[in-house]
């Protein structure tokens, strides 16, 4: 590279030069020549003669001052610089863009025949000069103007105008009376089909809805409103927050990097997470479309009303908000299975991603390129802070919270200390110690040693809190640990302690505690960072006796499926040591998963997830050098065994269980039960090629994807008979076509790297789509270790080549899908020569992307 991008520090942080009260701003629509007419008032915060406005890849046409042609300017690479200018002043800047060109999908850029815009978090810079960044609020008035061909013109706000003007075209004008950064403008522009409703608001308002898909995908878009109307209701209900425009309209596009937008009141969707029949989308998918709803409906208080002051604060909003569309998923449907969802996106991806180079807080400290940082830290890490204050003080306490920092900062762009302050404030509670979490990065690790004194009654627990040499701990964090405290008849005791909230949670608050439990009398088995109480690791030396006890008898579903994922932990990780040959379950594991099959729980999707064993990132967590070959044998040794022991079970489950087809929990859950059945049934003895064909002939995409993945999974002779068939079905549909791409992807046999070259060429891929990308080549990178990580190091090629197109193309999807590369240094050191050696090569690329540059610099020079 010919220079280093400079990176930017929270410290350094200085207020906007100037305010900005409102802008106007005009689009004249085309393909190769969109003109952006920008007018507004600059006023001064300090005494300066110039201003800095953020601008990239613009052609400036015209700058007046006060209605008047300014010459004393300067245009950089990243700057428009106007000098000569009074305090306060009306400046008018007219800009050519060409979205046809843009295919980084930042800005504007034109989809699929429709226009659309992608601004969070600098993509407004693309459009305009102005100040991009998300402490200038402004009200915003939007002309829109294109061919009729583009019936819908659309904005952010209120629709207060619109006409047909000469040669075919038209315009609409949209004004949005909320103030809000630059981040939080939308435009889009085609011709869709378009799903109409209503919400009547709890003061009585009427909201009209609107969801725009591409044509003939109407049929697609009910679960999506159905969902919208449900969020709106429950944020009523739980934090009494009401929709604020008179307007609310989602729209589905297929090219678009993330799976979603919060725009002020135009919500930009990536339409894999809008569309969805059953013939379809999976259960799954279903599922994901409702909390993604919800979770941009959400931000319109949590992000828009009240918003970040600088790009540091980022999980201000998406920590925030990601807790809140956990509740909203876990009142409406499963709280156990909610969680188990999250806790496994904590371990297999953001403990990873403490545990590498890109390793940051949640509030980041420096940034390069601010594109990196929406990450699992910042968002799902970031979430689990939100829940800790939530478990500190309760329900009510955390509403009066939420209501404080409403009423102090609505229409504010403010802190992270501001949101803990008002929680605080509003308590009466000491959080101090507890912001170190927004300041602290790497993965805590819980030291537990337990003792009971029969004679006394008394039950000693003793808690350490440990941090990894390379994580910056400026003191001990404020850790609230939830623990139940089991019979050995399998009774929950109660207990009391001075220091314990609603009888579960006691909390650390140094490096080590020892917490003393009175009136105990009998030895108890614990049951420590209940419902994961804390984004930690805990080291407690379980016996297996005590975890199979904690299976059938603790109190929550998850505590449950907790200590069965450390019985497989612990299963994987003794044959990998001894390394035998033959993988064996032990007895008293055995009997527990038969008796759970005997005594099956009422949320029969709760027994799926107590059937499925951690992942590959999950468990390679445990290694400080990733044994890659044996932990794949042994992940596969392991569920051959569970399908062996749970044969009879499994099958009986499978003939025996009837769903009828629609999306009801009873339903949802017989289908994940009866597809984990299948998959299991596939890898025995158990001749399955007669149910594999026949579910695959259902109307339902779950039951077909099941058949399809326990075939693939098992490799067995009919499965490549049987994707052709779904490739000659489905190739029509893009976003089914996903599924099959990924089902490719996952394939663990020698063949699976030719398999996805040849598909580069499959009338459905489309490098420049992130959507085909992540479903393919993501796929591979992060979940098929065993050619990921071949010997040869043909995998880390196969990604690394992509990427160097990628970073021309569209450098934010080429940063994301290069993670599984960056922490090389755990590998042994065949692989890490193997994957460095890329690292080293993308980092020679020509005109390297800044979102690149900054992973690919922070893993070589860790």
């Amino acid at each position: 590279m010919t220079h280093k991008p400079q990176a930017k520090y929270l410290k350094d942080y200085q207020s906007p030069s100037h305010q900005v009260e409102h802008i106007d701003l005009k689009f004249d629509l085309s393909p190769k020549k969109t003109i952006v007419t920008a007018k507004f008032t600059l006023t001064s915060n300090s005494q300066t003669s110039f201003v800095e406005l953020d601008g990239v890849d613009l052609t400036l046409l015209s700058l007046k001052v006060n209605g008047e042609v300014h010459h004393d300017y300067e245009v950089t690479e990243s700057k428009l610089k106007i000098q000569g200018i009074p305090d306060s002043f009306e400046v008018e800047i007219q800009t050519e863009i060409a979205p046809e060109l843009n295919t980084s999908l930042e800005g504007l850029y034109l989809s699929d025949g429709a226009y659309c815009t992608q601004c969070e978090a600098e993509g407004f810079r693309k459009i305009t000069y102005f100040f991009d960044r998300p402490d200038v609020l402004a009200t915003y008035t939007v002309t829109v103007i294109g061919d009729e061909h583009f019936p819908y013109l659309l904005s952010n706000g209120n629709k207060v105008d619109s006409g047909k003007l000469d040669g075919g075209r038209h315009f609409v004008t949209w004004e949005d009376p909320f103030k809000k950064p630059a981040y939080l403008f939308a435009l889009v522009a085609g011709d869709f089909d378009l799903l109409e409703d209503a919400f009547k608001t709890k003061s009585g308002r009427d909201v009209k809805l609107q969801i725009f898909v591409d044509k003939g995908n109407l049929s697609k878009a009910p679960h999506a409103m159905d969902s919208l109307k449900k969020a709106m209701k429950w944020d009523e209900e739980r934090f009494d927050l009401e929709y604020d425009l008179d307007i609310y309209m989602i729209v589905a596009v297929d090219f678009f990097n993330m799976g979603a937008m919060e725009n002020k009141g135009l919500n930009v969707f990536n339409s894999a997470c809008v569309l969805a029949n059953q013939e379809t989308a999976t259960d799954r998918d279903y599922h994901v479309i409702e909390s993604i709803v919800g979770h941009e409906y959400f931000h319109n208080w949590t992000g828009n009303r009240v918003t970040c002051r600088d790009w540091f604060q980022l999980s201000l909003k998406e920590g925030l908000t990601v807790f809140r569309d956990q509740e909203f998923s876990s009142d409406l449907g499963s709280r156990a299975l909610n969680r188990i969802d999250a806790v496994n996106a904590m371990r297999t991806h953001q403990f990873a991603e403490d545990a590498g180079p890109m390793a940051h807080p949640i509030r980041p400290e420096k940034v390069i390129e601010m594109n990196n940082f929406y990450t699992v830290t910042v968002y799902n890490k970031g979430a689990e802070v939100i829940r800790m204050m939530h478990t500190l003080l309760g329900e009510q306490g955390f509403q009066q919270g939420m209501k404080l920092y409403f009423e102090r900062h609505d229409g504010q762009a403010v802190t992270c200390d501001d949101f803990v302050n008002s929680m605080a404030d509003a308590t009466n509670t000491d959080l101090s110690q507890f912001k170190l979490w927004y300041s602290q990065f790497g993965t805590p690790k819980l030291k537990v040693k337990t003792q009971y004194f029969a004679d006394d009654s008394l039950y000693q627990v003793e808690i350490e809190q440990v941090h990894a040499e390379q994580d910056p701990v400026e003191s001990a964090l404020h850790i609230p640990v939830a623990i139940e405290l089991l019979t050995p008849q399998g009774q929950r005791m109660e207990v009391t302690h001075p220091d314990m909230r609603d009888g579960r949670v006691i909390e650390l608050k140094t490096n080590k505690q020892t917490f003393d439990f009175k009136g105990i009398t009998e030895a108890p088995i614990p049951v420590i960072l209940e419902d994961f109480s804390a984004p930690c690791l805990l080291e407690f030396d379980y016996t297996v006796s005590q975890l199979c006890h904690i299976a059938k008898f603790a109190s929550s579903d998850y505590a449950r499926w907790e200590a069965l994922q450390q019985l497989y932990v612990k299963q994987i990780r003794a044959h990998v040591e001894k390394g035998h040959a033959e993988f064996e379950l032990t007895p008293e594991l055995t009997e527990v998963l038969l008796s759970l099959f005997n005594n099956k729980p009422d949320d029969l999707a709760i027994l799926a997830e107590y059937i499925s064993i951690p992942n590959f990132d999950t468990l390679s967590s445990g290694y400080q050098q990733v044994p890659v070959q044996a932990l794949c044998d042994a992940i596969d040794g392991l569920e051959l065994q569970l399908a062996r022991v749970l044969k009879n079970s499994l099958k009986a489950f499978y003939f025996d269980a009837q769903e009828g087809g629609s999306l009801s929990a009873d339903d949802v859950a017989i289908r994940a039960l009866k597809n984990k059945s299948l998959y299991y049934l596939a890898l025995t003895d158990e001749p399955v090629t007669d149910l594999l064909s026949t579910q695959l002939a259902s109307t339902n995409m779950t039951n077909k994807l099941g058949a399809l993945r326990g075939a693939v999974n098992a490799n067995l002779a009919i499965a490549g008979e049987l994707m052709a068939d779904f490739d000659k079905q489905w190739n029509h549909d893009l976003l089914v076509m996903d599924k099959w791409f990924a089902l490719q992807a996952s394939n663990k046999s020698d063949a699976c790297l030719d398999t996805i070259l040849s598909l580069y060429e499959h009338p459905c891929f489309d490098k420049s789509n992130p959507n085909r990308v992540r479903a393919l080549v993501g796929t591979f990178a992060r979940a098929n270790p065993r050619q990921f990580h071949r010997e040869d190091g043909a995998g880390y090629t196969l990604l690394a080549d992509l990427i160097c197109e990628l970073n021309q193309l569209n450098p934010q999807n080429a940063a994301r899908i290069i993670t599984p590369l960056l922490s090389y240094k755990r590998f042994d050191e065949q692989r890490q020569n193997l994957m460095r050696a890329q690292l080293e090569r993308l980092s020679q690329i020509d005109n390297l992307s800044d979102d690149l540059f900054e992973k690919i610099d922070k893993a070589l020079n860790l």
